[in-house]
Order: C-alpha cells, then structure tokens, then sequence
C-alpha cells in the first residue's frame, strides 16, 4: 500500500501518474517522447538504459517493467538486459552501448561523476553527441522516476510475470496518458478492473 492514500488499484507509477492529472500527463510526455520520441538510439536501447539506471538505484518496479519492454523491443530473449545487470563488460551489447550504459551509470552515481573522458570514450566507440545527450537525459529522468516510485512506496504486481504484458503494452503503445478530461472515466475502469481480481 502506498504512503498516500489514492484508491487507484494500479502497481508502480501508473498509480502515481492518475492520482494527480496534471503531474501524470507531464511526466507521461516526457516518457513518450525520452524513450519512442526521435532519437538516434532505437527504443529498445533506450529502455535498456532506462532498466540499467533502475536496476542501479534498486527500483523493482521501474527495472522490471522497462527490462520486459527492451526484451520485447530487442527481441533476444532477455538477454541484453541480464547481460548488462550481471556484467557489463561482458554484455552481449555493442561497445559503443556499453559506453553509454557508462555513462548513465556515472549519472545514477550523480551528474558531476561524468568526465570528459567518459564521453571521449563514448565518442571513440562511434556515439554521436545526440546518443550522448539522451542517454544522460534518459539516465536522469529515471533517477526522478524511481525515486518518485520508490518514495511514495508504490505497489509491486501480484507476480513477476504481470511485467511482462506491461512491457508488452509500454513498447507498442507507449507512455501516452489519456486526456485529462477523460482521466476520471479511466480510474473508474481501474477501479472496476481491479474488483475484479
């Protein structure tokens, strides 16, 4: 049960996000466009960086849900996302990722850990300015967003399994929040869903 009282039977930050609908709407955007947004780096990889700094800042919920929308984008059975939370020199990722998943480790850490060299080294695998600047942008929002999460002590799905459908969702549909006008209809389908099981 959350810190605060919502009556929004929903796991993680979708709670969050339709309890006040002028704050979900805006943190819903800036995650639609962050991750299926234009970028030079494909969404797949943008969720991985997103999974790699919510493993790294222990928020279950943020790292399982964006981990089942990068396999599903990835489409390799899971195996970057484990490869990176083992081992990320050993990944089965390009060079040029793992110098960005660097990089977005050093922001979890906290923006001034990154160095110049750690963006030389990322240029010398071929990342371009563009890739540079999402992935710290990528790497920021979600410390707000786990942080956010974690904070108000979200609920987790009943199972590990209920991320996988969650994934699913998040990769083809995205982050799109409904429209505010419509926010109330959709918490009554939430909360009718969720008597249901």
């Amino acid at each position: 049960m959350t810190y605060i009282k919502t009556d929004i039977p929903q796991p993680g930050i979708v709670e969050l996000l339709f309890y006040k609908g002028s704050t979900g709407k805006a943190l819903s955007n800036l995650a639609q466009t962050l991750m299926h947004g234009p970028s030079h780096l494909s969404s797949g990889e943008r969720e991985l960086i997103a999974s790699y700094v919510s493993d790294l800042n222990n928020c279950e919920f943020c790292h399982e849900s964006h981990s089942a929308s990068a396999n599903f984008h990835l489409k390799d059975n899971g195996n970057a996302v484990c490869g990176v939370k083992s081992d990320l020199e050993t990944a089965p990722v390009s060079e040029k990722m793992k110098s960005l998943l660097r990089i977005a480790g050093q922001v979890q850490k906290g923006g001034k850990n990154v160095t110049i060299a750690h963006i030389e080294a990322a240029r010398g695998e071929g990342a371009s300015d563009e890739e540079i600047h999402d992935t710290v942008l990528i790497a920021a929002a979600f410390c707000m967003y786990n942080r956010y999460v974690d904070g108000l002590g979200t609920n987790l799905p009943p199972q590990k399994s209920d991320y996988i459908p969650m994934g699913k969702r998040m990769a083809k549909i995205g982050y799109k929040y409904p429209p505010l006008f419509l926010r109330k209809f959709v918490i009554r389908m939430m909360k009718r869903n969720g008597k249901k099981d």
